[in-house]
């Protein structure tokens, strides 16, 4: 995905916020407008917030924090920030289509043209 694909995935993946943590981060609790747990595996605590507005988040005890969806699931899931974006895609059924690799034309034979 190219960056603006990727952020334009990041705020349409907002209206899924609030359902998305529960599943990504199981062990938290929403508090107002912020979602807490105690670290990216979603365990029991405080220490890691996500605002589930603009989904800003932080884990305050590993010092890690990001700007966006994309970005908490990437370092949830510890994977590229693209490979996080296409997973939202296609929970949101927007994924970009597949590239598909055209295969090469088979190589012509030479045959010598025969008699000459």
């Amino acid at each position: 995905m190219t960056p603006d694909e990727i952020q334009q995935t990041a705020a349409d993946a907002l209206t899924l916020l609030p359902g998305l943590l529960y599943e990504i981060l199981p062990g938290g609790r929403m508090q107002g407008r912020e979602y807490s747990c105690g670290d990216l595996a979603g365990g029991a605590g405080d220490s890691c917030k996500v605002n589930s507005t603009t989904g800003k988040w932080a884990d305050f005890a590993t010092g890690e924090a990001g700007g966006d969806v994309v970005s908490l699931l990437a370092a949830v899931r510890r994977c590229s920030q693209s490979e996080a974006a296409t997973e939202l895609a296609e929970r949101m059924g927007s994924a970009p289509p597949a590239t598909t690799r055209k295969r090469p034309e088979p190589a012509q034979v030479w045959r010598p043209g025969l008699p000459v």
